[in-house]
């Protein structure tokens, strides 16, 4: 993006992004849906590193959802072998990320992960804490409707324990619950590959997010179609509800 157009408009705090389109950018090509996974993968770094050096605060990536599960063994394991790839990487690159400030973190339970996987996650966690510059949450085993019971459950230990009572519980508890607890909501909600649904992602964060919807296939997303998807933005009046 040009520098004299960053200069004129507020950029969007927190940006989500659905990646979707990888099996039907394989199927176009006549390849395995695994080889789509990858060619996202790549677009994946690519949309992190940009938005980090464009001055994007927090990225919340839609990697893996809990319903993803039920996709075939094979391709779930394919899926996984590209997550510890990617996890081995970005745990050897500990130079750049420190150069670019990037912090990351796991929005998802860990519960139900490979144990390896759990273990790459938390080193790359521990190793990139202090960063500063963007925070790259990546929505892994993830799914709003399991945020939100995870919130629950955690709000309702903390009534049983006494620490809190039941009138306690308002919209900022629950939010200081979910895994994206100290972070602001989604400014921005992108979804390419001519979808248009949330598909259970961010789902209480998302209540005044404004949207960005798309035909491209997440394999072939570019730091200019990033670049549209916030301008696009810019131009919106945001009310919250007020005139």
């Amino acid at each position: 993006m040009n520098e004299e157009i960053l200069k004129q408009i507020e950029l969007p705090k927190h940006i989500g992004i659905i990646m979707d389109g990888n099996g039907r950018w394989a199927k176009q090509r006549g390849l395995e849906r695994t080889e789509g996974h990858r060619a996202g993968a790549n677009t994946f770094r690519t949309i992190c590193d940009y938005g980090a050096d464009l001055g994007i605060e927090y990225m919340t990536f839609y990697a893996f959802s809990t319903e993803n599960w039920k996709r075939p063994p094979k391709e779930v394991s394919a899926i996984m072998k590209i997550f510890r790839d990617y996890l081995d990487e970005a745990n050897a690159r500990e130079a750049e990320n420190e150069k670019r400030g990037l912090r990351f973190h796991l929005t998802g339970e860990k519960k139900g992960l490979p144990p390896d996987i759990v273990k790459n996650l938390e080193t790359l966690e521990k190793k990139s804490a202090g960063k500063k510059v963007m925070t790259v949450n990546l929505a892994i085993n993830y799914g709003g409707r399991d945020e939100i019971v995870h919130a629950a459950k955690a709000l309702a230990q903390k009534v049983k324990r006494g620490e809190i009572k039941p009138g306690d519980i308002d919209e900022a508890s629950i939010s200081e619950n979910l895994f994206t607890a100290g972070q602001p909501d989604p400014d921005l909600i992108i979804r390419p590959s001519g979808e248009y649904r949330l598909s259970n992602f961010m789902i209480w964060q998302a209540a005044y997010s404004e949207f960005w919807f798309s035909d491209i296939l997440w394999p072939d997303f570019t730091p200019d179609d990033l670049d549209r998807a916030i301008l696009d933005y810019c131009k919106r009046n945001r009310r919250f509800g007020g005139v």
